[in-house]
């Protein structure tokens, strides 16, 4: 699709295409992070970013070592480049709907909605989501994909992810909007045949514990590493996994404990794999269900979104 961009006193014709990638590049900061952002080869990322410098007549970059930075006219572009995107999308949900695909026309609701979270999520709540929503909207494609908070935060500004479900305590973005939708109640877990299995424990017992947690970014991991590192004396063997699968497989081969949400080891408690630790009060961690504040919410959106909050509140 072709948009008309005012540039001083002239006026021309630029792909969106060129428009889509020129953001994802401005927000991932290397040709390699954008080209994968895209799923789209290295190299045509970099022809793309050439053609829209010389359609524009401007360098929309500096290439430093580190990565990517926007020129002055890179960074004044990439808001009236959002901008333009959203109303491709906006123009697009209406076409569908005037031509009796959308819901107001009495048609199913169709197109892609991408959904981002963290991995304790994506292998416990989302799936059955995504499977009830295939049943009731068939032609409404839900891809999901996992992702830590800032990477969410950044597929949500770049347009790459519509929502996010986020495992946060706060949201403080100023362009996104953030709504609570639950709270994901956490357990600390063993193996059957450990020494804290099944009986309490305060924090010194835990000080000089194996734990195997999720990767740096994750709130509640991030929370239990800060107590531990900074209790008087204490010396706590840490490994962080960017896998759920891997820290639960550790913890149930007797290695040590974790901290997850419960959610995600019901099926190994219920099975006698694992069993909890009566441990320190471990506040639930808030679900926040996050979008872009500007950014176009197209109705398959708004549905997936709505599904989102009946499933995690009926959770």
């Amino acid at each position: 699709m072709l948009v008309a961009i005012d540039d001083r006193d002239t006026v021309g014709a630029v792909d969106t295409r060129l428009l889509r990638t020129f953001v994802t590049l401005a927000r991932a900061g290397s040709f390699t992070a954008a080209a994968r952002a895209l799923h789209l080869a290295q190299s045509t990322v970099t022809v793309h970013i050439r053609t829209l410098e010389r359609e524009l007549g401007t360098p929309l970059f500096d290439r430093m070592p580190s990565g990517t930075v926007p020129t002055r006219a890179g960074a004044r572009l990439l808001e009236e480049a959002e901008e333009v995107l959203d109303a491709v999308a906006r123009l697009r949900a209406t076409a569908a709907t005037a031509s009796g695909q959308g819901d107001a026309a009495g048609g199913a609701v169709e197109g892609q909605v991408a959904v981002g979270a963290g991995d304790s999520l994506c292998a416990s709540r989302l799936p059955g989501v995504i499977a009830s929503l295939r049943r009731t909207h068939p032609r409404l494609d839900v891809e999901l994909h996992a992702a830590d908070t800032a990477t969410a935060v950044d597929g949500l500004r770049t347009g790459r992810l519509d929502i996010a479900v986020l495992l946060e305590p706060e949201v403080d973005e100023s362009d996104l909007l953030a709504r609570r939708i639950a709270d994901e109640p956490l357990a600390y877990v063993a193996a059957p045949g450990h020494p804290l299995a099944q009986r309490a424990a305060g924090w010194a017992e835990l000080a000089d514990e194996c734990f195997f947690v999720h990767e740096e970014g994750c709130s509640y991991s991030d929370r239990l590493v800060r107590t531990l590192r900074g209790l008087p004396g204490a010396r706590p063997r840490i490994t962080r996994f960017g896998s759920i699968d891997a820290a639960r497989s550790c913890v149930a081969a007797g290695l040590g404990l974790t901290l997850l949400p419960r959610v995600t080891v019901e099926r190994h408690l219920h099975e006698g794999r694992l069993t909890v630790v009566d441990g320190p009060e471990a506040p639930p961690v808030p679900v926040q269900l996050v979008r872009h504040r500007k950014r176009w919410f197209a109705p398959g959106a708004q549905i997936v979104a709505e599904e989102l909050t009946r499933a995690f509140t009926a959770a």
